[in-house]
């Protein structure tokens, strides 16, 4: 069975743990690493989604110990499996009231859906990271190549929702894969907080994890 479930740091107890449900994307970042090796700390990121809920709650268990995070990341776009997504939250909801739940995002799961995503997963998630990554439609497009239409509109509207339904929100930009682009932070910093979001800058790491 391929990677569905994992962790940065599985040596030392970890207290977050990883969910890969997909590989699809609605964006081509052009610093993902995805596009340069097949694995976070030796484990392959590749699938083809054929897979159960039961297979993601099998692989969970071997972290369920020391879990205190459980995040929606990985080698895609957590929200094109939108259903599986929500089941295995209610999973955590009923059995693991404690733990906190978070998905990792490129904000364009409204105009996939054409619905309001963030209120039908309000109370089943705690918090949303969403990638920014650029201070104009223009440079959004040239860095993420997103596959959506109006895409960088559609990622501020979903980020203001997710606000709005009392979501903890951040929104983050990748800073230092290229000499190429440099990213006004300051310009993003301001973005999201007129949003009412919190800003992370992410230092590129090269080779990942």
């Amino acid at each position: 069975m391929y990677t569905l479930v994992y962790s940065i740091n599985e040596e030392k107890h970890p207290k977050t743990v990883y969910v890969n449900l997909t590989n699809a994307c609605t964006n081509s970042c052009i610093f993902c690493l995805r596009e340069q090796k097949d694995d976070v700390c030796g484990k392959g990121m590749w699938h083809d989604d054929n897979y159960t809920l039961n297979d993601i709650i099998e692989q969970f268990k071997m972290y369920e110990q020391y879990a205190q995070e459980v995040v929606f990341c990985g080698y895609g776009e957590p929200f094109l499996k939108k259903d599986m997504m929500k089941s295995f939250c209610k999973y955590l909801r009923a059995n693991y009231p404690n733990i906190k739940i978070r998905v990792n995002t490129n904000g364009h799961a409204n105009a996939i859906y054409k619905s309001n995503i963030p209120a039908e997963f309000k109370g089943l998630i705690d918090s949303a990271s969403i990638s920014l990554n650029a201070s104009s439609e223009k440079e959004y497009n040239d860095i993420c190549k997103p596959k959506v239409n109006d895409a960088y509109k559609s990622m501020l509207d979903f980020a203001s929702e997710c606000v709005k339904q009392n979501i903890d929100t951040t929104m983050s930009v990748v800073t230092g894969f290229d000499d190429s682009h440099n990213i006004d932070v300051d310009m993003c910093k301001n973005i999201a907080e007129k949003i009412g979001a919190k800003f992370r800058n992410r230092e590129f790491i090269t080779n990942g994890y």
